[in-house]
Formats: structure tokens, sequence, C-alpha cells
């Protein structure tokens, strides 16, 4: 993987590249995230893919400006990232907050996305779990007992956590303004209207993914979307919580790969 910057309204970006096809993958990462949280899928997609990995404005090592951390800042950002990286008809993969932002990016361009995964999405869940108040815990707290506690609620199936993403979060959490960042995201999602009416205008193909035994937004949650978008499939996944693709990222990435027909 190489890593690259590339500058957005003033503000430095940080993205992950690697694969060579003409072909463009991007994975776009959830709240508090970074684009590490993908490197369990990153190898098998760059088979097939050039697959870029954004950290989001606001997270990872990308500039963490005072802003609104809206669904519509997001928006833009994503807008002007494609723009500037060279993207255009992606297939798009997002992961919780990342797939909030994947569906409205595929609602306002269904022109430019040329398929669209959604690993539980947000968008829909206005009310808070235990799991995600441990993770907002650990965010404002960043320290080795909260971060482990968070990671081991979120992924719901009773694994070890590896230290590497406990002490990369831990990291992340204390650079300047990554507080302010997350905790903005979480009150401009809040505050936000129910994604499910922009649902209707996403025309590409959709998959949606969910871990059967996701802690911080349950698959009840699922419906909304899957009702709401045209043309969309729905995979449950056992065994898996929040993150299907660190959980188990062969099932996911086969899965996935056979979507966007490359297997």
């Amino acid at each position: 993987m190489k890593e690259k910057f590339v500058t957005i309204d003033g503000h430095k970006i940080r993205y992950l590249e690697s694969g060579s096809s003409d072909d463009t993958l991007v994975l776009i990462h959830g709240l508090g995230a970074s684009a590490e949280r993908w490197d369990p899928v990153i190898r098998a997609f760059a088979d097939c893919f050039r697959v870029v990995v954004p950290d989001l404005i606001g997270f990872g090592y990308s500039d963490k400006p005072t802003a609104d951390y809206t669904p519509e800042f997001f928006l833009e950002f994503l807008d002007k990232f494609f723009i500037s990286s060279d993207i255009n008809n992606p297939d798009i993969v997002g992961s919780s907050l990342g797939g909030q932002i994947a569906a409205q990016y595929a609602s306002r361009h269904s022109e430019n996305v040329r398929k669209l995964v959604l690993v539980s999405p947000s968008g829909t869940m206005k009310k808070s779990t235990p799991a995600l108040d441990a993770y907002i815990t650990a965010a404002l707290y960043p320290n080795e007992s909260s971060a482990r506690n968070a990671f081991e609620m979120m992924d719901g199936t009773g694994r070890v956590i590896e230290e590497k993403i406990i002490e990369g979060f831990i990291k992340r959490m204390q650079l300047p303004n990554a507080k302010l960042a997350f905790m903005s995201t979480l009150l401009g999602l809040k505050n936000s209207d129910p994604i499910t009416s922009r649902l209707k205008a996403i025309s590409a193909p959709t998959l949606i993914i969910w871990g059967v035994g996701d802690p911080v937004i349950p698959i009840r949650y699922a419906d909304g979307f899957v009702s709401a978008i045209k043309d969309c499939k729905f995979l449950r996944l056992g065994r898996c919580g929040h993150t299907p693709y660190v959980q188990d990222p062969h099932i996911f990435t086969s899965k996935v790969l056979e979507f966007l027909n490359r297997v």
C-alpha cells in the first residue's frame, strides 16, 4: 500500500492506495476509525481493483478542522475527494458512518457509482446502544482499559482484539481536535433527518451486509435500508458484530467480490 495525500479546501487529507486496475474500489471507514480499519481486506481487493482508502476529514491522520461535522459536510468532502483523487464511476464500500456517507453520495450521484456495498450503515438509528456508549467513552477518555472494553463490546463475538487496533485508536484519539471531530460528528448525526427518504434515489445495485450480532447498530435497523433501495440485496453474516470485514475477512471479501462480479 502507498500512503498518499491530497489537499481539499486547504486541509491535508491522507489516504492509502493499492492495486493497479483501471477500475476503482473506495473503502470508507466508520466513526473514530481510519483507513487501517480495512487492513484485513485491502490486499484481496487490490488483486482486482485500484483500491483507495481515505482517512475521512476529521479522522485518522487527515486534518481535523474546527467545523460542524454534519452528514452534508462529509458528503461535500467525499465529492471533492473523488475529484482530487481522479476517481470516476467507482464501486464504493462504506461501513457504519462510512456507509451512511456512501449511501448519501449514491443518492445524489447515482450516475457516478457503479455498485454500492453498505456495511451496518448508520442513518436510521437515533438512540444509542451500550456498545456505542462504551465507544464514546473510549473516544473521550482514550486509554487501554476504555478502548479494550469498547472494542470487545463492539466485536460482539468474544474474540481477542488485536493490540494494534487498541493502540491505534488511542493514538488517533489523542491527536489535536480528534475528540472535537468525533463529538461533532455524533451530534451532526443525531440532529440530522433520517436517511430513509434519500435512499429511494439510489439507482446503483446495492448490497447490504450486517453482522447478525452487531451490538452497535443492531440488525433490525437494516429494514429501513433494504425496503427503500430499489435494487438491493441483503446479506446477514453470522458470528459477526459491527465490523465483519475484520471478524471474517475471507467470507466478507468473497461475498463482496461476488457481488461486484470479480469472481
